[in-house]
């Protein structure tokens, strides 16, 4: 059966077979035949990226295609086959399955403001004296910050206690900044306007290939906020991945209502 999902693509002409990117696939799904990096089988691909990062030229991107479904079975024979490390979790095919409407909604690439990027401290000490004085330094580390641009394979994801925060909540919170930010990497969205199955997705490649170590959720009082905590424990829950999980719902006054683990059903 043919689905609709992300999987590598690779630009023949920008390849220069170097290898580097066959040890960054942990799936083993690719190898240098004929000079040139190939997927050894599409079904060994999960589209996540990881790749993406250890491609020197840009020859690696990811695209929504129609093919056969990621089989982690048959991930774990071929590494077994080829003596590397099985990882503990994969992905379920299901979960990585994007619907044709997502697909087409999903943003184009080439934006130049969900360009990648993360800011040293030599960056931070540029921003103006005044500013500083005023209103104190900004604890923001990366960029995009918004869920839909932010991809799995993103580097300052690896490791970390991650922030999800409703759009709404930086505006209505008195020090979010100095409150939230300080060690953790934020990404934000609106559970209302934006595509929720898109969120899913995008949440669930990353609570499975980043290994975070924890998630704070922070979410309106209002009703159609209270999505965000379902699409977060819905994407836990197709990760197959346990991570500890904050949540923290905010008046619309600023003040927090509501401090706990996160509990909220799926989406249904």
């Amino acid at each position: 059966m043919k689905v609709t999902r992300k999987l590598i693509h690779i630009d023949e002409e920008l390849c220069n077979g170097c290898g580097e990117c066959v040890p960054g696939c942990a799936e083993g799904a690719l190898q240098i035949i004929d000079g040139k990096a190939r997927l050894v089988a599409e079904k060994y691909c999960d589209g996540l990226g990881a790749c993406l990062g250890e491609c020197p030229t840009g020859a690696l991107t990811v695209k929504d295609v129609e093919t056969e479904d990621f089989d982690p079975e048959a991930v774990r024979d071929l590494l077994t086959k080829q003596g590397r490390e099985v990882p503990n979790h994969m992905p379920s095919p299901e979960s990585l399955r994007l619907s044709k409407a997502t697909a087409k909604a999903a943003p184009k690439s080439g934006c130049g403001g969900s360009k990648i990027m993360e800011f040293s401290p030599c960056q931070k000490a540029n921003v103006p004296t005044d500013i500083v004085n005023e209103v104190g330094p900004s604890h923001l580390t990366h960029w995009p910050i918004q869920i839909r641009l932010v991809q799995p394979e993103a580097p300052f994801l690896k490791g970390a206690d991650l922030l999800l925060t409703a759009d709404c909540v930086a505006v209505s919170m008195p020090g979010y900044h100095e409150r939230f930010l300080p060690g953790r990497k934020v990404l934000m969205g609106c559970p209302k306007f934006d595509d929720v199955e898109l969120y899913i997705e995008r949440l669930t490649a990353i609570f499975a290939t980043c290994g975070l170590k924890s998630i704070t959720l922070l979410e309106m009082e209002v009703p159609c906020c209270s999505n965000m905590s379902k699409i977060t424990a819905q994407a836990l829950q197709n990760s197959g991945f346990e991570i500890p999980a904050e949540k923290i719902v905010v008046a619309r006054t600023g003040e927090v209502i509501f401090k706990g683990s996160l509990t909220q059903p799926v989406l249904r």
